[in-house]
């Protein structure tokens, strides 16, 4: 699973990537965890016969997809990740894997190598990011949810594969990432039904990861600073408990509030 990432590039870095025509500004952020907002690349913006601008744009969704049939967010599992083996078999994930593909923008990633059951060794937390530095598109999934009182919603969800060779030590599954040369057919949902981009979806190429043990600073949403970047020393006597990055029951009806998608 992926249950933490980060975004540290600038809106200007952002932009070139993904030859967006304007984005807003928005800080780093080191720390991003399930239902706070995430910012995507959509390719669905609507241009007139002639119109040779971009059709893709950058928004804020929160992260914990929500599928539209779902009568009550507080009674239905938080999604944060999708598997791309099935997501297009999914009940929950299949019109989105055909009609709302998006990307996720990141700087890298997070993951817990968990101990051995019965053992009394702590989780360790690794943060996962590309050896050249540079931003990291993940393969997503995105649905506008609507409320019973008529609100409306942006959500999303992390596709996820099996690992590569830096991240299969740490995690049996890792982001399904897009390279740029394929942004243009990941997103083109028009054309591109799920069968065509699934040669997409596998592992990133070996060795253009490397992880970093981090310290447990990480665990806590609240530390959201450079700081839970910086590598653990090898002996790491915090006084905190390590644990994996926790994947919330359900989502909370408040998630869908008006605060939910400001950035920060």
């Amino acid at each position: 699973m992926c249950g933490r990432f980060s975004l540290t590039a600038t809106p200007e870095e952002v932009q070139e990537l993904f030859g967006l025509e304007e984005i807003e500004d928005f800080p780093p952020r080191y720390n991003i965890a399930p239902t706070q907002p995430i910012l995507i690349i959509a390719g669905d913006r609507r241009r007139a016969e002639g119109d040779n601008r971009t059709d893709r744009r950058a928004l804020l969704a929160r992260w914990g997809f929500l599928p539209g049939w779902v009568k009550d967010p507080a009674d239905f599992p938080l999604l944060i990740n999708a598997r791309s083996e099935t997501a297009a078999e999914k009940a929950s994930f299949r019109a989105a894997m055909r009609h709302r593909r998006v990307l996720i923008v990141a700087s890298g990633f997070y993951e817990w190598h968990r101990p051995p059951k019965g053992s009394n060794e702590k989780s360790t937390p690794y943060w996962i990011k590309p050896k050249q530095g540079g931003i990291v598109a993940f393969g997503g999934l995105m649905e506008t949810y609507m409320s019973a009182d008529g609100a409306e919603i942006d959500t999303a969800a992390v596709l996820t594969t099996g690992p590569n060779k830096e991240v299969a030590p740490i995690h049996n599954r890792m982001p399904v990432v897009i390279r740029p040369e394929d942004f243009s057919r990941w997103l083109d949902c028009l054309n591109q039904e799920p069968r065509h981009v699934a040669d997409l979806m596998g592992p990133a190429p070996d060795d253009c990861f490397e992880a970093v043990r981090v310290s447990d600073l990480v665990n806590k949403v609240a530390n959201s600073g450079p700081e839970v970047q910086k590598p653990a020393p090898e002996a790491d006597h915090s006084d905190e408990p390590a644990k994996p990055a926790k994947r919330t029951a359900k989502a909370k009806a408040a998630d869908a509030g008006a605060d939910q998608m400001k950035l920060f």
